[in-house]
Formats: structure tokens, sequence, C-alpha cells
């Protein structure tokens, strides 16, 4: 950014020498600042954090005394691009990005992408601060996150591994001053780093980001506004041979060989193309230069081929595929990497030595195994939202993920106050080699209990593997010779964890593993929800059983059957109510509807149950009962109204009092048969007006008739006709309303598949005078 002054003021020397260097001469032993200076993108500062200037930008630069360069106070545009070269030349790093805050937003986006195509960080443009991703957490926790190489990248950030399961190392640091977070820089290595991060990087890391930090500060006090930086990528090459290969004669040794050499820029377009090479792809070298060699070459547009492209770039490593030309020719790729683009070789291949590649080198299968576990992890991601129960994610896991990574058996635990809760299993044709682990103590030294306190997944690939880990547990009775131990975080607490069991020896690649962690969250989510479903589930039966009667009172004369079934969304509970009281010489009948199906119309049920109970109980008569039901409605300042109707019946005359409140009319099937829908006078739903009246009315009830009482959710359905739906019901009692009650309750309430999916809870009362 033009005009922002250096972090060091010029009383402390406003130029400073910049060591201009040619070939190794003055660099640190191990250096190769020449190579890098080849290619023309290093312009190396005085001091770290300056060096490599972005293409098509200078840093600005004067000499001073003896011929010395010297660097004046104010520094050029490309504020980060310049700090972001110069920390991969510190390095030698492959490739990096800066990240900054999002103004008044707690985003990190990236600003500058150095060494490797944007794209290939496509997934983490934008980066919420609190993602499990290194350049957030770099910035949460103050301090630089190291990750030596792919197992670790599985184990500790499973989504970066899923989508770039390559070797390679990284390190995240955080670019704050004491008072102030500007945002994180990542620099990543090929897979041949060391697995530690020595001192010497350590320290040029973060005094760089504390440079650059400085810088932004001092931007934001002078009210400079970072302009868009360019990325630091090579320009591709010039699409001439010469150009490429750097001399007439180089191409023409090149165009001799019986054996395809093509050169691929960082993006994957082809600069250079021998005539082997269009002779063996099938395409001309004309329309092979300026595209990728994936999009020119229609059998190679697969995304297993562009996959190696993109490894070998990250890793830096040289990778191998083999290719069917359609229709019988196989063809080997070679793939050489290096800081620029890739070249490739190609040659014939028969099918036999395809075949007869190890397992570990046969390149085009490893990706095409992890792609095939790829949609298998959106398989059972969109099939986990819909689990329920507890035991609908044990399926589906067994079901979806078991098979796709060759596990045989599967089982999980969860945690019950400090020890292992066995929450079920499959695979295992004797249950009691899993079941006596349950109610382990978290503290036992197993490996499944150390995945659950840890949270670190466990992989181990064999029995001597398991007992060189666990000495003390040398016996295996589940039977199995592999075992992956996922612990299940939900929420940053662990909730469970969960066993695959391989009948064989298994080996874990970084992408299986990545994979695997993945998925375990995927899977404790779900696990969470479905613990909390079931224990609201049992809750709701639990509080629906509690306000409903357990049984029917046995009555002289009167015989009595009830169902009652919850809606089968949401809780399961509604505010249906029953009940049947005995009297002296009466029994009195209720039924009626809560609005809702929620706690809070139960626990209005309950309440209103009770109060038409004590009102029978005191004497009142059936019009005053429902008036004084209603008046308590009104008091208790609810905005729930409730249907009901209630009936008081002589048990030695037969003789019934009903009162209706906005409630469906009840059935009575005479002794010969006939149905007849009662459509009784009544009055308005309980809670609604508070001088409301609930006229009566007295039928006769004779030996052998059926009287029905129930709720709308018997009846009513999106796509019925609520008449058609009486109809029915009435045509339904007529046919078996000779069967004994509770064969006749059950063949109402379960009468067509409809009612298997209730939006509504249904109570069915039925009364037979004997």
């Amino acid at each position: 950014m033009s005009g922002i002054r250096d972090p060091w003021p010029p009383s402390e020397g406003a130029q400073r020498a910049v060591e201009v260097r040619t070939g190794n001469e003055g660099a640190e032993p191990g250096r190769a600042d020449a190579g890098r200076a080849g290619e023309g993108r290093t312009a190396e500062a005085g001091h770290p954090g300056e060096g490599r200037a972005a293409e098509g930008h200078a840093a600005e630069v004067s000499f001073g005394q003896a011929g010395a360069a010297t660097v004046p106070a104010r520094v050029g545009r490309p504020i980060l691009s310049l700090a972001l070269a110069a920390m991969l030349d510190d390095v030698h790093a492959h490739s990096g990005a800066v990240y900054l805050l999002a103004p008044n937003e707690p985003t990190l986006v990236m600003a500058v992408m150095a060494g490797l195509p944007r794209a290939f960080a496509a997934p983490w443009e934008r980066v919420g601060l609190q993602a499990p991703v290194p350049v957030a957490q770099a910035l949460r926790q103050r301090r630089l996150i190291w990750v030596s190489g792919e197992e670790e990248m599985a184990r500790r950030f499973p989504r970066i591994a899923m989508v770039l399961p390559y070797p390679f190392a990284l390190a995240a640091v955080p670019v704050a001053t004491p008072g102030q977070e500007y945002g994180a820089v990542f620099v990543t290595w090929p897979g041949s780093h060391p697995p530690e991060l020595s001192d010497w990087e350590r320290d040029h890391l973060t005094a760089a980001c504390d440079r650059l930090a400085l810088r932004l500060e001092r931007a934001a006090e002078e009210s400079h506004q970072l302009l868009p930086e360019t990325d630091l990528l090579a320009p591709a090459a010039a699409a001439t041979v010469a150009g490429t290969l750097g001399t007439v004669e180089a191409a023409r040794m090149l165009a001799r060989l019986p054996y395809g050499m093509c050169s691929l820029d960082l993006h994957g377009r082809v600069t250079f193309a021998n005539t082997a090479t269009a002779e063996l792809l099938g395409v001309p070298v004309g329309d092979l230069l300026g595209s990728q060699l994936w999009t020119s070459v229609p059998w190679l547009n697969d995304p297993v081929y562009e996959d190696r492209y993109r490894g070998a770039l990250i890793s830096q490593q040289v990778t191998s595929f083999v290719a069917l030309r359609p229709p019988s020719c196989w063809l080997s790729f070679r793939l050489h990497p290096s800081t620029n683009g890739l070249s490739v070789r190609i040659t014939r291949a028969e099918p036999a030595a395809r075949a007869e590649q190890p397992p570990t080198q046969r390149a085009e299968d490893a990706p095409a195994s992890r792609l095939v576990t790829m949609s298998h992890v959106l398989n059972l991601a969109g099939a986990l939202t819909e689990a329920a129960s507890v035991q609908d994610v044990i399926e589906l896991v067994a079901d979806d993920l078991a098979p796709a990574v060759g596990s045989q058996a599967l089982v999980v635990y969860g945690s019950h106050g400090d020890r292992l809760d066995l929450l079920g299993q499959r695979g295992y044709p004797d249950p009691s080699v899993v079941e006596r682990f349950d109610g382990t103590p978290l503290s036992a030294p197993l490996p499944g209990t150390r995945a659950l306190t840890t949270g670190v997944p466990a992989f181990i690939e064999s029995r001597q593997h398991l007992e060189r880990l666990y000495p003390a547990g040398h016996a295996t009775p589940d039977g199995m010779a592999a075992w992956a131990y996922l612990p299940l975080i939900a929420s940053g607490r662990p909730v469970g964890v969960c066993v695959l069991g391989y009948a064989e020896p298994h080996s874990f690649p970084a992408d299986e593993r990545a994979v695997l962690t993945s998925l375990s969250g995927l899977i404790a989510q779900a696990l969470e929800r479905a613990r909390l479903y079931d224990a609201k589930h049992q809750l709701a039966h639990g509080l629906q059983a509690a306000l409903l009667p357990h049984s029917l009172p046995m009555l002289p004369g009167l015989q009595a059957a009830a169902r009652y079934l919850p809606a089968t969304q949401g809780m399961e509970i509604g505010g249906d109510f029953y009940d049947l009281v005995s009297t002296t010489g009466e029994a009195t009948a209720v039924i009626g509807d809560v609005q809702g199906h929620n706690v809070t119309a139960a626990g209005l049920m309950g309440q209103v149950r009770t109060a038409v109970r004590a009102y029978t109980t005191v004497g009142q008569p059936p019009e005053e009962v429902m008036r004084s039901t209603n008046r308590l409605l009104m008091d208790l300042g609810t905005d729930l109204f409730v249907s009901c109707l209630y009936l008081r019946i002589g048990c030695a005359t037969g003789r019934a009092v009903l009162a209706r409140a906005g409630h469906p009319p009840p059935l009575l099937r005479g002794p010969d048969g006939q149905v007849t829908v009662l459509d009784l006078p009544g009055g308005p739903l309980l809670g609604i007006d508070t001088d409301a009246t609930y006229p009566t009315t007295e039928i006769d009830l004779d030996a052998g008739s059926v009287l029905a009482l129930y709720t709308d959710g018997l009846i009513e359905s999106p796509d019925t006709d609520l008449e058609d739906a009486l109809s029915s019901l009435a045509g339904r009692l007529a046919t078996a309303g000779a069967r004994p009650l509770d064969q006749l309750a059950d063949s109402l309430v379960h009468h067509d598949r409809r009612t298997q999916q209730r939006a509504d809870d249904v109570a069915l009362l039925l009364l037979r005078p004997e």
C-alpha cells in the first residue's frame, strides 16, 4: 500500500540494507534461494517478511553508500503479497495464504494466496472464527498451530483432510498486536518436511507475522485502505517449444523420444507436449496446448485423475496412475511436480502390469475408493438428519457406514455418569462379547474409554498392535482383528464412542481416517439429538400415562373400553383425555380435547380432568359441571380452548344426560346394529365465554347398545372430508359393534394406514349397558 510507513522509525535507520544474492552466496546453510531466484519470484529484503514481490509489482528500492541496496521508510502497494512471499522464502514453504478479519464480522477472509491455485483452498475462502480450521484456531488462541502431516490433519482437522488427503505439513500463525487482531497466515510444506517444526522456522514465521501486524496497525492509524492484491502464482509458460524448453535442440531431442512428455502449469494447463504425447493421447498438440489435460482428453475427464494432479502439487511427491484409452490401450502417467508446475511422462502399459501394481501404488484405485466413501458420507449425512431414535442412528451407521469402509461389526457406547453405557451393536453373533463392557468405568485402561474421555480417535490395525498399546488386554473376546475407536463429540463434549470392528487386519490410510473422524462428528450430532428425542419420548409417555386413567373402574350394568393414541409428530403428547367415574347409583363419563399436542396442552388437560372429577364428586349436575369448568379456564387465563362431552348414566334406568361444549357428536349403535349420530345442542368451547351455558339432552341407552365418544383426531385428516370421515366411522361401528368392546375399540382406532401417521392424538371411550 503506497505511503505506509515502516514500523521501524527512521531514527533507527530509515534505510536498511537489502541483500541481493546470486546463487547461495551469503545464504544460511541448506537454503536454496538460487532456485527461487531462477523462478523470477524473489526479491528478498534485509529482514524476513518483505522478500518476494508479487507478480506485476515491485518493492521500492534505492541504493546508498557503497552500492548497497536500501529500502526507504515507505513500502510499495502489495503489503500482504510481499510479506507472504518473504515468509515462504524464509522457511522454504511451498504455498500459503494471508487471511484478514472481515469488518464487523467474526470471519476470516482470504486476501492473497501463493504457490498454488486459489481453487485448492476454495472451501476455506471465508472461515468463521469458531470453525475447526487451523487459521481460525491460531487467531482464537493467539499461538502458532502446527500440523505435521496427513495423519495429524485427519485426527485434528478431519474436514480439511477429507478434501485434501495428501501428505503435507502446515503451520498457521496469528497476525495480531497486543491490542488488536488482524488475521492469520498459513504456510504449507511437502510431506517430506520433518515431523517437527524447527525453532528457527517457528521464530521466523512468528516474527514475520508480528511485523505484518505492525504494518496493518500503521495502515489503520493512517486510514489507508488495503487494495486487492494479486495471488502469487508463476505465469503460465509460453506455449512454444523454445520458450518452454530453453533451446530448439532440447525440443528436438524430446520430439525423438518414443514416449510422451508434456508440461503442465499450476492450473493443470498444458504448456508443452511432444509428438509422442499427441499420438498416445489421440489429440493433436494444438488442441492440448493451453487446456487442462483432463478436459482436452475426454477419457481423462474423471475426478480421479484430476485428484492425482492436485495430490502431486500439494505433496510435491512423484505420483503415478494408469488409465484406459478406449477401447483397449492402457497408458501409464507419471507426474513429477515442482513449485511452478508438473512434468508428465506418458508410456504404454499392459493391463497385466496394471493389475500387478501393489495396492499402495495403484494410484487410480485410492482416489476412487475415497470418492466412493465421500458418496457414502453424503448419503449417511442425509439419512442421519431423519434419524429419530438412538436405534435409528445405530441402524443407519451399521447399514450405510460399516459396509462402505469394510467393517464387519459395530458397537456404540454412550456415557452414563462415569461409566460406559451400551446403546446398541450390530454384526456380533454373540451379543455378550460387547455387553460385558456395559457399565465399565471410564477410568478403565481400554481403547474405547480412552477415546471417549480424550476425544482422540484410535485406529488399531491388528491384534499385535492392540497388545502393544494395551498389554493388560491381550484377550480380544469380540473376535475381531482390527478396530477403529471413534469418539463421538457433540457441542464440544463427548457423548459416546463408536467402535468399528474388522474381521481381518486393516490398515487405516490418512484419507480413510479423515473420513471416519468427520463422520464421527455427524454420528455424534445425530446421537445427541436421538438421545434427547428418546428422553422426551419417555417423558411424554410418562406424563401422558400419569394424566390419563391407568384403568377404567368396573361398574355394575355397564361395560367400558378406552384407547389413547398419541400424535406421531412432535413430542407424541397431547391434550386429549377421557375419564369414567362411579358415583352413587350412577356413572359419569367425560371425554375432551385441549387445543394442541404439547406439554402445555397436556398440563392443562390434567387440570381440566381433575376439575371435572371434583365437580362431579360434589354432586353438580352436568350443565353446572360444564359451566364451572369453563369459569375455571377463564380464571386460569390460558390461551388454549377445550372441547368436552360430559354424560351421566343411571345404571338402573339406562337414562343418560349429556352436555356438549364444541365437541364432535357421539355415535350410538342400537341393539339392532343401526348407528345414529347424536347431533346434540351444546355450548361453545370451554375457555371462550365466561357467561356461556351448556344445555343438556336426555337419551335412553338400551341394553346391548354401544355409545362411542371420541376426539376429532379419530376422524379428521388433511385429505378427508369431515362428513365422509364421520360416515366411515359410523359404518365401522355398525359392522363391528357386536364384538367385545376391547376388540371393537382396537378396530376403530387402527382401521387403516392413515392412523399410523397422526398429526393429532386420538382418544376413544366406548360404553355398553348390559
